[in-house]
């Protein structure tokens, strides 16, 4: 397996999926084998990875406290900095006709005190996550542009070196993907260093693979999250 190939499989659902079930023990990691089914997998390959190109920070079948002092899982957990945001997946059987009404209430009990908890909750039908996953990626990349774009932006700043900041503007100025040969070519460095430099610069959401993330990475595009930085910060680079 060459080394974009490698890159690929690390991206891929399965990988995510398998790393952290090599870390789970016990009823937690009973609970990923048997409650991360198809609904939720679809979600990680037409929604998440296309609108985001990694899995960073998110979390399968997170664990979380409720207001009884039990335990109960959220299909998703995406936590960075302040922000929690439980991501829900709701089927057919979740829908309020084919629930009881004690099972009805534990539900809308149980959103509550997530949001009490200072939990953000995004739910996705079944149905959108299959037909329409484009509508669902524009959400979660407006959503994230919205409660995170900011609390990132100075971090993405400093953490910018004098060549990716060229990347950046050579990147604003290109209406196709960059690739490691375009910057290997306008700033005089190997093509083995300009891929290099492209995949960190995705791994910080200033780029992201271009594509529907299924291939493997040809080139890079200017990521959502970093565009809406740069536009909420006049264009300053």
């Amino acid at each position: 397996m060459n080394s974009t190939e490698n890159a690929n499989a690390t991206r891929s659902p399965e990988h995510f999926v398998n790393l952290h079930l090599a870390k789970r023990k016990g009823e937690r990691l009973r609970r990923l084998q048997e409650g991360h089914g198809h609904a939720e997998r679809l979600f990680l390959q037409h929604v998440w990875l296309p609108a985001f190109g990694q899995f960073d920070d998110l979390h399968p079948e997170y664990e979380i406290k409720d207001f009884r002092d039990g335990s109960r899982f959220i299909d998703f957990a995406f936590l960075r900095f302040s922000l929690k945001l439980a991501i829900e997946i709701d089927g057919y059987t979740s829908h309020a006709s084919q629930i009881s009404r004690t099972q009805f209430s534990d539900q809308l009990s149980r959103q509550n005190h997530l949001i009490l908890d200072g939990w953000k909750i995004l739910r996705f039908t079944y149905d959108d996550v299959k037909d329409r996953p484009r509508m669902c990626i524009q959400l979660l990349q407006q959503f994230m542009g919205r409660f995170l774009g900011a609390s990132t932006s100075a971090e993405r700043q400093l953490n910018m070196s004098a060549l990716e900041k060229e990347i950046v503007r050579y990147a604003l100025n290109q209406t196709s993907a960059i690739k490691p040969a375009d910057v290997s070519e306008q700033h005089g460095i190997s093509r083995k260093k300009a891929y290099q430099v492209l995949k960190h610069m995705a791994s910080k959401s200033i780029l992201q693979p271009a594509g529907n993330g299924t291939q493997s990475i040809r080139g890079y595009k200017l990521h959502e999250l970093w565009l809406t930085w740069w536009e909420r910060n006049n264009h300053v680079i």
